[in-house]
């Protein structure tokens, strides 16, 4: 959803969705301005032992914003996205998106993954395909 649809996350699931107590409280805690970090959500997931989706589920259902996009793609201020397109991707890091590529589109979750294989930030990941042209989506905590 834009910012055009702040306020109005929730839209986004069934009615009745349920909200698990715990993972809404550690959410609420850390939480800053009605924002919350991709890290923290990340964060938060693996503490509470949830897929990431199903925190960014939560995330939606409380009206919170996420920010800070660990791969640079929006939530910072005041540029949005902070990535920038790489000017050329080295051929190991191409030859390991290609595969992962469906309609010009690679998922977040594999991204990192890329990045961790690596060993490079999650941000040179993204920076090549903004390079590359190749669409990063679905995010993990669905974002976008």
């Amino acid at each position: 959803m834009t910012h055009e649809d702040s306020g109005h996350y929730a839209a986004k699931h069934p009615k009745g969705t349920p909200i698990d107590p715990a993972i809404a409280a550690a959410l609420k805690e850390k939480a800053k301005d009605g924002n919350i970090s991709c890290a923290a959500a990340h964060k938060i997931a693996r503490q509470q032992v949830a897929s990431p989706a199903r925190v960014g589920q939560i995330i939606d259902l409380l009206e919170l914003r996420i920010d800070k996009c660990q791969l640079g793609l929006f939530g910072y201020h005041p540029e949005k996205k902070i990535v920038a397109p790489s000017k050329t991707a080295s051929d190991a890091l191409e030859s390991a998106l290609r595969p992962v590529v469906t309609d010009n589109r690679v998922p977040c979750v594999e991204c990192w993954k890329i990045a961790d294989r690596m060993d490079l930030s999650r941000m040179d990941v993204a920076a090549a395909c903004e390079g590359l042209k190749i669409k990063i989506t679905p995010c993990q905590l669905g974002a976008f």
